[in-house]
C-alpha cells in the first residue's frame, strides 16, 4: 500500500468492514505521521493508547479489541506493537501489501516509556524463500517467525512444521521455485481451519487420539465458521444478541478452552452457525 493519506483512505473505503471498524480505521489514519520524526514517529505510523481510542470511539475496551482484530484480519492488515514500555502508547501501521508483521502485545523489560523512532520487537518477513530449500522448518530461518506471527492468526494452534509443509506444497503446485518472504505471512493470514488441518500444539504433532474432548469441541466449533469474512458474522451476531452478550460469549470460550481471542471469536461464530442464529 502506498503510504499517502489518499491511498490508505481509498483502501479503507474499498475494504469490507463493519461501520465501527471503518470509523476506527479513519481515526488511526488521522493520527499517522507523514514525516519521519514527527511526534517522534516513523513515517506511516500512528500512536494511541487504547484508552484514548476507546474514548474517541465511544466503545468499551473489549469492543475496541474486537475492532482491532477485525482491522488486522482485513485487507488493511493493521499491525500494532508496543516497544517503549508498559505506559507508552501503542504504535499502529496499516500493513497491506507490506512484508512486515509485528508481534502483538510486546513490552520490553526496560522501563523506558518514551516514544522512539526505532521500531523494536518486529517480526520481519523479508527476503526470499527457496521452495526447495528444505522440508524441515527448524533448519530454516523461518520457524521462529512463523511461531511468532501465528499467535494472532487463525492458525494459532497449528504446528509450525505443518504450516511450513503446506506452504511448500502450495507453491510447488503452482510451479514456484522462490517467492518473496511476505507470501508466507499472507499464506498464514488466509489459513482455513477444518477438522483435518492438523490442529496441534507447537512442539510436535499430536495424534487425534491424544486430543482431549475440549480440544475436539473447540476444533468442531471453529471449523463451523469461515474465517475469511468473520467480521460480517460478528456484525450479524451483535445485531441479533447485542454487543454485551456477544462479548460475554467470547470471554466464556476463552475461559473454557484457554484459547486466544481470535480463536474464541471463530468458536462463538461457529456455535451460532450450528444453532441457526446466523447463516454460514
Amino acid at each position: 500500500m502506498e503510504l499517502t493519506t489518499g491511498a490508505i483512505l481509498r483502501r479503507i473505503t474499498e475494504t469490507p468492514l463493519s461501520t465501527a471498524a471503518h470509523k476506527l480505521a479513519t481515526i488511526i489514519l488521522d493520527g499517522i505521521a507523514w514525516k519521519d520524526g514527527y511526534n517522534g514517529l516513523e513515517r506511516g505510523t500512528a500512536a494511541f493508547t487504547l484508552a484514548h481510542l476507546a474514548e474517541k470511539m465511544g466503545v468499551s475496551r473489549q469492543h475496541l479489541t474486537a475492532l482491532l482484530v477485525e482491522l488486522a484480519a482485513s485487507g488493511l492488515a493493521l499491525v500494532r506493537w508496543k516497544p517503549n514500555g508498559k505506559f507508552a502508547p501503542w504504535l499502529f501501521r496499516f500493513g497491506a501489501h507490506e512484508t512486515v508483521d509485528l508481534l502483538p502485545d510486546v513490552v520490553p523489560a526496560s522501563g523506558d516509556t518514551s516514544l522512539s523512532r526505532d521500531s523494536k520487537n518486529k517480526t520481519i518477513f523479508a527476503g526470499r524463500i527457496e521452495i526447495d530449500a528444505g522440508t524441515n522448518v527448524y533448519r530454516t530461518p523461518w520457524a521462529d517467525l512463523i511461531k511468532a506471527a501465528k499467535a494472532s492468526l487463525a492458525c494459532w494452534n497449528v504446528d509450525t512444521q505443518v504450516i511450513w509443509e503446506r506452504f511448500l506444497a502450495f507453491n510447488r503446485a503452482r510451479g514456484n521455485a522462490a517467492v518473496p518472504a511476505g507470501f508466507l505471512l499472507g499464506f498464514m493470514r488466509r489459513w482455513r481451519t477444518s477438522p483435518d488441518t492438523g490442529l496441534t500444539t507447537d512442539t510436535h504433532a499430536v495424534p487425534k487420539s491424544e486430543l482431549t474432548q475440549e480440544d475436539l469441541e473447540l476444533q468442531r466449533l471453529i471449523s463451523a465458521a469461515p474465517s475469511k469474512n468473520w467480521q460480517f458474522h460478528a456484525s450479524d451476531l451483535c445485531r441479533l444478541i447485542g454487543q454485551d452478550t456477544y462479548e460475554s460469549r467470547i470471554v466464556n470460550v476463552i475461559r473454557r478452552f484457554g484459547c486466544p481471542r481470535f480463536a474464541a471469536i471463530l468458536a462463538v461464530h461457529g456455535r451460532a452457525v450450528l444453532a441457526g442464529e446466523v447463516s454460514r
